[in-house]
């Protein structure tokens, strides 16, 4: 096998890590919230009735910013039903997912578990513009954000809350560009909803930070041009656009899986491209950033040729969308995060969809346990070590062939120096087969050691973690790895994720 090679050196940088690339998404579908992370009756549940265990793995995998409630439950989402005494709470269809909402856990519920995680997890609040619109979102700012004095202020005190919440960053609806979502528009329909929402909210509080709905996915009929319309009503009102972008292996074509980050990448690129279109169109010296607020491995089709075949009776917290991980989905996931590095620049924000039980990095079972998926290694690493400075890296590679995508590289890889110069090599090897030697040049960094070098990897792909084997596959220690004379060189195992810490 020829050797993969970079070079690394602080002259060539792409840009600073914004923590909430770390973030997640916390949605009212399946067991996300009841029997995830709220379930009173459990042994560990506390007073509020949040899963401890469940807390503890949220802390370990290192979320920042959690996107809440939907997610395409948020376009049937009535937030009033959300607040107040819980006995008092309505049930309600929920259109989205075919189940019944409860409503026992709220907008307040929601904030509290994000200030039980810790100072690290902010609120990320989408609203509901399929089908409500401007008075609806002012009302619910004016209720979470307005610290007292007013109608809706006065109530949220009346209901215990006696600090205002603080939400920040607002999404302004979600995927109204699918054809799936309850109250879907046409780009200038939306367009034009989102920048009055938007100018509404902006002379409550100017300082908010705003993101208006992107294409659902870049294989979207309407995809560009939907941005482009979009942004020419909201340029200067919003400062972020969002992507959603899922991946799967089709008809059992796993080397195209592998190269998912290939279009990850052009996704990213793309949208990038469309907004700096726009901003020159409109002479702007303003940057319009980029929200990857959905993003992960999900076998959706499954879950579609399921739904279409035994539609759900309005169940409450059914068990949906728990795909089980393996270690191919994991070292896909690995290139995901290394895509999203890539491109810190742009991408300031992004949500892992979801964050527990559904398409997650968490599992729980009622009543019992909870474990951690294949998937919860390589986030947990990138958020704990992936913060600093991104280093320009680019590749030269073995080559494979993939179907979907042409040539890809077998070699994805980025690089972060953190505040302390130390340096963190994230990589990962989509040979099946073969080790993938690999020898990086550092240039001006000041680097002696190898602190470690762990590689999610095992002798069977499909190994995954269980309720009966919840620790099958964890990361592990890679020896022989060294770093001489200003030249690091290792050995990539086959399928494998892999984090090289340098000091």
């Amino acid at each position: 096998m020829r050797t993969a090679r970079f070079t690394l050196d602080p002259a060539f940088t792409i840009g600073e890590v914004d923590p909430r690339l770390f973030g997640s998404f916390v949605e009212h579908l399946g067991r996300c919230v009841y029997t995830g992370i709220f379930e009173p009756d459990h042994p560990t549940a506390d007073e509020a009735g949040l899963r401890q265990d469940v807390l503890d793995l949220v802390r370990e995998l290192g979320v920042t910013v959690i996107r809440y409630p939907g997610g395409n439950f948020v376009s049937g989402y009535k937030w009033e039903d959300s607040v107040g005494p819980v006995e008092s709470r309505p049930r309600r269809l929920d259109l989205a997912w075919r189940s019944t909402e409860t409503n026992r856990f709220g907008l307040s519920e929601y904030i509290a578990f994000l200030k039980k995680i810790g100072p690290q997890a902010e609120p990320m609040m989408a609203l509901n513009l399929g089908t409500r619109g401007v008075a609806e979102a002012l009302e619910l700012q004016e209720y979470a954000n307005h610290p007292s004095g007013t109608a809706l202020s006065d109530l949220r005190i009346e209901h215990g809350d006696k600090d205002p919440f603080g939400i920040r960053l607002w999404c302004l609806g979600n995927e109204m560009d699918g054809p799936w979502q309850t109250g879907h528009k046409t780009a200038e329909e939306y367009g034009r909803l989102a920048a009055e929402t938007a100018r509404a909210m902006r002379q409550i509080d100017p300082g908010l930070e705003l993101v208006a709905c992107g294409s659902s996915g870049q294989s979207m009929e309407t995809f560009a041009e939907w941005e482009a319309t979009v942004l020419k009503e909201t340029y200067d009102l919003v400062d972020h656009i969002s992507l959603h972008a899922y991946y799967e292996p089709v008809d059992g074509d796993v080397d195209s899986f592998l190269a998912s980050a290939v279009d990850m990448e052009s996704f990213i690129e793309n949208v990038v491209a469309t907004c700096d279109h726009i901003g020159a169109r409109l002479k702007s010296r303003k940057r319009i950033n980029l929200s990857f607020d959905e993003w992960n491995v999900w076998y959706l089709l499954p879950h579609q040729k399921e739904a279409a075949e035994n539609p759900l009776d309005w169940p409450e917290a059914p068990r949906l969308l728990e795909d089980n991980y393996s270690v191919t989905d994991a070292v896909v996931f690995g290139s995901l995060l290394i895509a999203l590095l890539r491109h810190a620049d742009r991408v300031t924000v992004a949500c892992l969809a979801q964050l527990v039980n559904v398409i997650a990095p968490i599992m729980t079972e009622p009543g019992g346990p909870a474990w951690r998926q294949t998937t919860f290694f390589p986030f947990a690493q990138a958020s704990k070590y992936g913060r600093g400075r991104v280093l320009d890296v680019r590749v030269d590679s073995p080559t494979y062939e993939t179907a979907k995508y042409g040539e890809a590289d077998l070699l994805h890889a980025t690089a972060v120096r953190a505040g302390d110069g130390s340096v963190t090599v994230f990589a990962v090897n989509r040979g099946r087969t073969e080790a993938l030697p690999l020898e990086v040049a550092l240039y001006g960094l000041d680097l002696t050691s190898v602190v470690e070098h762990s590689a999610l990897a095992d002798a069977d792909p499909d190994a995954r973690n269980t309720l009966d084997d919840p620790e099958r596959v964890t990361p592990h220690a890679v020896q022989g790895t060294a770093l001489t004379d200003g030249t690091l060189t290792a050995s990539l195992e086959p399928l494998s994720w892999n984090v090289i810490r340098l000091a």
